[in-house]
């Protein structure tokens, strides 16, 4: 039996159908992969999602798995060698927002406060449900939390690219009115 899919999951792919299924939309209260997404959305900047999840294994590897304390301590030799790997995507700026982000992230430790708690405490600690129509790219939420998040010092985080990453992390479920999916909890 064919299940309904949102428009945008590649059947064609199987990691991306398996992403839709199993991740996309789906609350997550991980700390290393809330921080590992936050990256990940904002290496997508100017390009698919799919091309960076198909590179998703490569950047766990590349990055220390998502280390924030080993990636705020990144010297030049270590620069220099993500942006020799292939397995990623070679942007200067973007390798550095990892490592400007691992540094934000660290200090939001410091503070007491976890990205977790920080994050959902924007929506009460409940997915917000989509509205019926087309998905935004974009809201006064993401609009919000984008320039929290800028004062706190990360970066590659715009209002489109936080309200990807609210979709993906589950904040929000965007999932289509007829997608299987739309009704998980």
């Amino acid at each position: 039996m064919n299940k309904t899919r949102c428009s945008w999951a590649n059947p064609a792919n199987p990691l991306y159908l398996e992403y839709h299924d199993k991740e996309w939309g789906v609350p997550c209260h991980d700390e290393r992969r809330l921080f590992e997404m936050l990256n990940l959305e904002g290496a997508q900047a100017g390009l698919s999602w799919e091309t960076i999840l198909n590179k998703r294994e490569n950047y766990r590897a590349a990055f220390d798995q998502w280390d924030a304390e080993k990636i705020a301590a990144y010297d030049a030799d270590k620069v220099a060698a993500l942006l020799a790997d292939a397995g990623i995507v070679r942007n200067r700026l973007k390798v550095a927002a990892a490592i400007t982000n691992a540094q934000a992230y660290l200090r939001l430790r410091a503070s007491g406060a976890t990205l977790d708690q920080w994050l959902w405490a924007y929506v009460g600690g409940k997915p917000l449900a989509a509205d019926e129509g087309p998905r935004p790219a974009k809201t006064e939420l993401s609009d919000r939390i984008s320039k929290d998040l800028a004062k706190l010092g990360f970066k590659f985080v715009g209002s489109t690219i936080i309200y990807a990453y609210m979709q993906g992390i589950g904040m929000v479920n965007d999932h289509a009115p007829d997608c299987f999916c739309r009704a998980r909890k």
